[in-house]
């Protein structure tokens, strides 16, 4: 398979406001040899209440609008599923390309109450999507959060089993660098294999406590530079179709 799932006509007739970010995307991809692959993707996002400047600055519909720059070299169908989630899920919904402007802060605006940082429910969220997608390409799950988990336990758990699934959870920290917070984000992306899962499953990057001045460029190296080792490894292990 040759070329991205939606080409450049396709997404300046959907959503021209997307186009640079399509093309940043594009290099990334070929850079790390993804030219022509198929994913669906995924956008986790944190609706705890500590998150609440990202919603009201525009940060978080910003980086949604990259994922759907990416999402459109990867899978033809225009759109991906947003899990919003706090202590619980409080959302699962689609975002398209159409339509896409201002949509994420939308629907952020009628969820109600901002809870706390639950990762295992909104893993759980993905992966009930995933297998009642029917799909058969590998995932990318974008997965965003501002701090550590309620139950570190049960992340980690997740994580670990779902190494068994064609998904690749990247996670993405905003917030203060220095933040002991993610401190178990970096555990989770270096959990052993085969002692602790079957592949490794997981990457973590930093974006700051400003994730917009993060160049596209750089985002979207950060967002695949651990998905086609990852493959790699998934397909060997017969987790992902050859």
């Amino acid at each position: 398979m040759t070329g991205s799932a939606m080409d450049l006509h396709a997404v300046e007739a959907a959503a021209p406001a997307l186009v640079s970010l399509y093309k940043s995307a594009g290099v990334s991809l070929r850079a790390h040899g993804l030219d022509g692959g198929r994913a669906a993707v995924y956008l986790v996002l944190d609706y705890s209440g500590s998150m609440r400047p990202y919603y009201a600055d525009g940060t978080v519909q910003a980086l949604a609008d990259r994922v759907l720059g990416l999402s459109a070299h990867l899978d033809a169908d225009g759109r991906i599923p947003v899990v919003f989630f706090s202590t619980e899920v409080h959302a699962v919904e689609e975002v398209r390309l159409g339509g896409h402007e201002g949509r994420v802060t939308a629907i952020a605006s009628g969820l109600g109450h901002m809870g706390k940082t639950s990762y295992d429910a909104a893993m759980d969220a993905v992966i009930d999507h995933y297998l009642d997608s029917g799909t058969r390409e590998p995932a990318l799950v974008v997965f965003q959060t501002d701090g550590g988990p309620l139950s570190k336990p049960a992340a980690e758990r997740y994580l670990c089993k779902a190494a068994r699934l064609p998904l690749f959870w990247q996670f993405v920290g905003f917030g203060n660098t220095r933040s002991s917070q993610f401190d178990f984000l970096r555990r989770l992306d270096e959990l052993p294999v085969p002692a602790a899962r079957a592949v490794d499953n997981a990457g973590y990057f930093h974006a700051g406590p400003d994730p917009r001045t993060v160049p596209d460029a750089v985002l979207y190296d950060r967002l695949l530079g651990e998905f086609p080792a990852w493959l790699r490894a998934a397909r060997a292990a017969g987790i992902v179709r050859a």
